[in-house]
């Protein structure tokens, strides 16, 4: 995968889920969306799989933080369900751990990359906190 190729891929996914919808759980899986693109970018540089640029990279932290910074205002009360929601009612049941797990994402993609091995360290960080929040507060669907 070349550069341009993973620059689209995650631009679009920002498109597609960039405008807001009336519904939160709809914004929600729209950001998610960006967040799982950037990610993925993100993993196959880290492995080695596609080219280490600064560019590429530094976008896949915007994207991250980007969803961060915005993502937390999207679980007001009464949008526990709807549209397959996979978020999971302890979000409303514990709103401050939430909000803690939501603001270290934020901070863990807050990141100005240099190079490769930076890159490495800080998405090993953030993807960490990626999974522990979706341990915590993500139902899996059957």
């Amino acid at each position: 995968m070349n550069r341009t190729i993973a620059l689209a891929g995650i631009l679009s996914a920002a498109l597609i889920g960039g405008s807001f919808a009336a519904d939160p759980t709809v914004d929600r899986q729209n950001i998610m969306k960006n967040v799982g693109a950037a990610t993925g970018v993100g993993a196959k540089i880290a492995k080695g799989e596609m080219e280490f640029d600064t560019a590429t990279a530094q976008l896949v932290f915007n994207t991250l933080n980007a969803a961060a910074n915005g993502y937390g205002y999207l679980f007001p009360a009464g949008s526990e369900t709807g549209n397959d929601s996979e978020a999971s009612p302890k979000i409303w049941e514990d709103m401050a751990g939430f909000e803690a797990a939501v603001a270290k994402f934020a901070a863990d993609t807050n990141v100005k990359v240099a190079d490769l091995d930076g890159f490495r360290a800080a998405f090993g960080a953030a993807t960490q906190n990626c999974g522990s929040c979706h341990e915590s507060y993500r139902v899996k669907k059957q």
